[in-house]
């Protein structure tokens, strides 16, 4: 009898284990001690969520709680687990490495931890999260993006492809020679054309991205944002880009890393689940273009979508 007395402790402790919810604030648990709020921004879950896991984790023993001032915080101490919780951890946490769900994870971790930091003796440690708050009362929100858009040559041709409403049309045409702004749905085109109505430098056309109405060699620079996981074929697009492209031009390519969230396909009609570094330095073989660095874009805690990265490809001379 002694033998199977543990076999409900057991089926317990693999039934947590079961849960990709569970399973993902134990991994970050792991690592750090967190407060249900930051655990909540990091997975991007309700608090209600959080608190109900966190409650059965805590009680079936695999979460040390304590209390600072108001806030709980947890953590997993394996050296405190029941020897077969800790048997079982170890096994889950060999599978729970190179799943895209968990860099995303990580990135919005590191930036809940990053909102710890600061120093209470100088100006910022002390206004903290007032200071987005101040700095948008003093100089607005638009500096920074038009701060950086003047690394761009004014006398540049810029091709805006996939534009949908002209945002970033709207942002570049100030500060470049001309702007192609390239749709092929015409009531994109149309709303493009009533935010950038008066501005003579922006030529709209409308096309599809794997047969692009521009000439070879015409543009200096392509910017494709929030494009590409709509396309059935990415190497076509970037082909025809490079083509379009001038010497030493270069192609910014902005999307959604690679992640899990299947339903975008029926909801969104996605055809790609964001793309890895490999991908895009696919896309840039394929279309003999050199690739020159993919880099992840600091998460925004706000937004709940998968995490984005900004690709930069350029032409050969």
């Amino acid at each position: 009898m002694a033998e199977h007395a543990d076999t409900p402790n057991l089926l317990s402790r693999l039934s947590t284990l079961s849960d990709m919810a569970r399973l993902r604030m134990l991994r970050l648990l792991n690592r750090h001690e967190l407060s249900v709020g930051e655990l909540a921004r990091a997975l991007q879950m309700p608090q209600s969520t959080v608190s109900r896991h966190l409650k059965l984790l805590h009680s079936g023993g695999w979460l040390v709680k304590r209390q600072e001032g108001t806030a709980s915080l947890y953590q997993l101490y394996r050296d405190a687990l029941h020897p077969d919780a800790r048997s079982l951890w170890e096994v889950a946490l060999k599978q729970l490495r190179h799943h895209p769900v968990y860099e995303e994870d990580d990135a919005r971790l590191g930036e809940v931890l990053a909102a710890r930091r600061g120093d209470g003796k100088d100006f910022f440690g002390r206004i903290g999260g007032e200071w987005d708050e101040l700095r948008r009362e003093l100089f607005g929100v638009h500096f920074t993006a038009e701060s950086l858009l003047d690394l761009i040559d004014e006398r540049w041709t810029v091709a805006d492809l996939g534009c949908g409403a002209g945002h970033v049309v709207q942002l570049l045409a100030p500060l470049v020679r001309r702007v192609i702004a390239v749709d092929r749905e015409p009531a994109m085109l149309e709303a493009t054309g009533k935010l950038v109505d008066g501005i003579r430098n922006v030529d709209l056309r409308e096309g599809e991205l794997t047969d692009l109405p521009i000439e070879s060699g015409e543009i200096n620079a392509a910017v494709v944002s929030l494009v590409m996981h709509h396309v059935p074929n990415p190497n076509q697009v970037m082909r025809e880009i490079g083509r379009a492209l001038k010497p030493d031009g270069v192609a910014l390519v902005i999307d959604m890393v690679a992640h899990d969230r299947d339903e975008y396909r029926r909801t969104m009609g996605h055809h790609h689940l964001g793309f890895s570094p490999d991908d895009v330095e696919g896309w840039a073989d394929r279309a003999e273009l050199q690739f020159i660095r993919y880099r992840r874009l600091r998460p925004d805690m706000t937004t709940k979508g998968p995490g984005l990265f900004a690709a930069l490809l350029r032409r050969p001379s």
